[in-house]
């Protein structure tokens, strides 16, 4: 049995409330390896719809691509973290797979050991990043990409316009 004096709701009493969802497929263009931060976007997008209190989704159809959530304050660390990916799954490994280009399947391992969908908390029309947090697309591969990020919000809404 469940002691329910241990447990504690928090938020806003919106229980019997309908939700409301709303898509968004945002093209990114990256520049070759790196970090593109779309926070901006993201946040362009949420205000647009109107959002209020939900989760918002992103997720990146893509292999040799990848999502993340990282400082946004020095360049510095996006560097970093870029030189130990390639350190984790460096071009000049023997790979079988190589039809695509010798960065392709560093590509894919570097896709797989970050992530390819977030879920960020959306409180009162933000995201509820923290202060030297930014939301980043990871380019993979050596040459410029045209990326695609699904967004999904599900949550209260300020209207019902989309």
């Amino acid at each position: 049995m469940t002691d329910t004096t241990s447990l504690r709701l928090t938020g806003s009493p919106q229980m019997g409330k309908m939700f409301d969802q709303a898509n968004h497929a945002l093209r990114v263009r990256t520049a070759g390896p790196g970090f593109t931060e779309i926070t901006a976007e993201v946040r362009a997008w949420l205000e647009a719809i109107a959002a209020r209190d939900g989760l918002l989704t992103l997720f990146i159809a893509h292999t040799s691509a990848s999502l993340t959530i990282q400082e946004n304050a020095d360049v510095d660390v996006r560097l970093d973290l870029r030189d130990a990916l390639d350190g984790l799954a460096p071009q000049s490994a023997p790979y079988r797979h190589g039809s695509e280009g010798p960065d392709d399947m560093p590509a894919h391992i570097k896709a797989m050991l970050t992530s390819v969908s977030l879920s960020i908390p959306v409180i009162e029309g933000r995201t509820a990043l923290g202060i030297w947090q930014g939301i980043y697309v990871i380019e993979h591969r050596e040459r410029p990409h045209g990326r695609k990020v699904e967004l999904h919000f599900i949550g209260t809404r300020q209207t019902s316009a989309v």
